[in-house]
């Protein structure tokens, strides 16, 4: 039977439905979707589409670190953008989070995201 435990941290906004903010099997964590939410408000930060996809790789990097990791042990990501225009911005944010080798990605073009966020990213992360 895996080792199976439920990653929670304060430093990440809190989940808003019944899910968990990451899920570790194994040596495996499976991150949640983050949306630009300020982890004390619960409210989508102010700001355009680089502003919000900060606060996304930020609180994705809590939620890592929760489980004794970091962004760079992500190994897959997968990105969804309300504006597919916004493409080339979301590449020059996650260079001044992740370092080479990046992980493998995914990006999606979608019409709408909860709360009205821009972005949202989620992954799969290997520690």
């Amino acid at each position: 039977m895996p080792n199976r435990a439920v990653i929670k941290t304060d430093r990440a906004p809190a989940a808003i439905g019944s899910y968990s903010q990451a899920v570790k099997v194994d040596n495996t964590v499976y991150l949640s979707g983050q949306i630009p939410l300020d982890p004390q408000s619960m409210e989508i930060i102010a700001g355009d589409f680089a502003a919000q996809a900060r606060q996304v790789f930020t609180n994705l990097q809590a939620v890592c670190e929760a489980a004794n990791g970091s962004l760079n042990d992500i190994v897959k990501l997968n990105l969804y953008l309300t504006d597919l225009s916004d493409f080339a911005t979301v590449n020059e944010v996650m260079a001044e989070f992740f370092q080479k080798p990046y992980p493998a990605r995914a990006a999606v073009g979608v019409k709408e995201l909860p709360k009205g966020a821009l972005f949202e990213a989620e992954g799969v992360m290997v520690i």
